[in-house]
């Protein structure tokens, strides 16, 4: 079975769009400031954006609110073709821990991580539904640990699910990591080096120890 080309996908609904001289709003969930920022740089060109910042998978108040910000002064920061605006979604650790009861000792990048994918996915696209957003998708296809196929996976169902358009992406495509990691250096962004969960960070402390 051909691997579907999600970069490609995007393209060609960017393109209609275009052509309807059509500027979509679209619901963007972030997982952070470094990982948005090219996906900001990139979309703008073609959808007035709102980022959504739902995140329960960050178990320390601290880190979660530290993110918030520098996501907010991102936003303030960059300059875009179309407007950009921020909402913060409810911050509620519990729903991931109670999510991922039972899954506490999968692999990074495992099954415990596809339900904390869904979660926020879900959140997003509710929010999308309920304030009548053309489109919804995500930033963590950015990221190179992240599983882009599950991501689209869930997020096309979920649009089939409540009757909304889920923008296919993978925005690792063209160098996006790259760029995201250049616009984090150029504004300055705090860069954590986990996820945000209490077992990314246990992983992440472990491989310290043992570099």
């Amino acid at each position: 079975m051909n691997q579907r080309n999600y970069q490609k996908e995007l393209d060609k609904i960017i393109e209609i769009n275009q052509k309807e001289n059509r500027v979509p709003t679209l619901l963007l969930h972030s997982c952070c400031a470094p990982c948005s920022s090219y996906c900001i740089e990139y979309l703008s060109q073609f959808f007035a954006i709102t980022v959504y910042y739902y995140n329960p998978n960050i178990t320390e108040r601290e880190e979660y609110q530290k993110r918030v910000r520098e996501q907010m002064r991102l936003i303030d920061s960059m300059p875009v073709k179309y407007p950009v605006k921020f909402l913060e979604g409810t911050y509620e650790p519990k729903e991931f821990l109670d999510m991922a009861k039972g899954y506490e000792m999968c692999p990074e990048g495992g099954e415990r991580c596809f339900r904390c994918y869904e979660l926020r996915l879900r959140s997003t696209a509710l929010q999308c539904r309920k304030l009548g957003f053309d489109y919804f998708t995500t930033t963590l296809s950015i990221s190179p640990l992240k599983n882009a196929a599950k991501l689209n996976e869930i997020g096309e169902r979920l649009a089939g699910e409540m009757g909304i358009s889920y923008l296919v992406s993978d925005f690792k495509k063209r160098e996006g990591y790259k760029r995201s990691i250049e616009l984090s250096r150029e504004y300055d962004l705090y860069r954590q080096n986990f996820c945000g969960c209490a077992f990314s960070k246990a992983e992440m402390m472990k491989r310290e120890q043992q570099e």
